[in-house]
């Protein structure tokens, strides 16, 4: 397991190059664990799915099933690492020894939350950890807004399982619209907060509706064809 933390910017090979279609691209990564050129090149099969930290039982078994699937095929998930959506979402693909990726807010000297060290050191042994944040620095407020972006970079879609209707995942899912990558939503009870955020995606027309992830992954697979 490769450990040691390397600052990488847009420079180096191992840049992500569709980082830099960001409005705001980043100076500078620091990374852990595995080469980025090998599970996140902008040619690599990588899929974000995030949500709500409070979710449901629902929003979860969806969140580890979607995982599953995209892992099974090859693809590299990533997610936040926070708790909820996110940590169901990296577990899904590693149950099946699949690739993920977490982007965090805080420096990777002290990965935030600490209760998911086990978690992220799992990550580790087939995918990695990104930050923006120097080793050092705590996970800010603010770190989590600005984090979303790069993991809509990363993804060639967007999969909302569960969101409020103000959350960091509905910031996710509208830099991922910002690039023209399709954006997916979950839907859920109509009397749901947690699903609030995630319907109004679909009635805005910003996510489009979806209900297995075979029909998330055509939908993904169709907008990459078509662009």
């Amino acid at each position: 397991m490769k450990e040691e933390i390397r600052r990488i910017t847009p420079r180096d090979s191992e840049w992500p190059m569709q980082l830099n279609l960001l409005r705001k691209v980043p100076q500078e990564l620091f990374v852990r664990g595995r080469d980025l050129r090998e599970i996140a090149s902008e040619s690599a099969d990588v899929v974000a799915i995030v949500g709500a930290r409070n979710c449901t039982r629902y929003g979860e078994k969806i969140a580890r099933d979607f995982a599953t699937y995209f892992a099974a095929l090859g693809w590299t998930v990533t997610s936040g690492g926070a708790f909820g959506i996110d940590y169901q979402a990296h577990r899904g693909a590693l149950l099946i020894d699949g690739i993920s990726i977490a982007v965090l807010a805080g420096g990777l000297d002290n990965p935030y939350p600490r209760s998911h060290s086990p978690l992220f050191h799992e990550i580790l042994e087939r995918g990695a950890l990104i930050s923006e944040q120097v080793p050092g620095l705590h996970a800010a407020k603010g770190h989590f807004l600005t984090r979303n972006r790069i993991i809509a970079a990363l993804s060639r879609g967007t999969i909302v399982v569960e969101a409020a209707f103000k959350s960091g995942a509905i910031r996710t899912a509208r830099d991922s619209a910002e690039l023209f990558r399709p954006v997916l939503a979950i839907p859920g009870p109509i009397t749901s907060p947690q699903s609030c955020g995630t319907h109004t995606l679909i009635s805005d027309r910003i996510a489009e509706l979806v209900t297995s992830p075979l029909e998330a992954r055509e939908i993904i697979m169709r907008e990459l064809s078509s662009g």
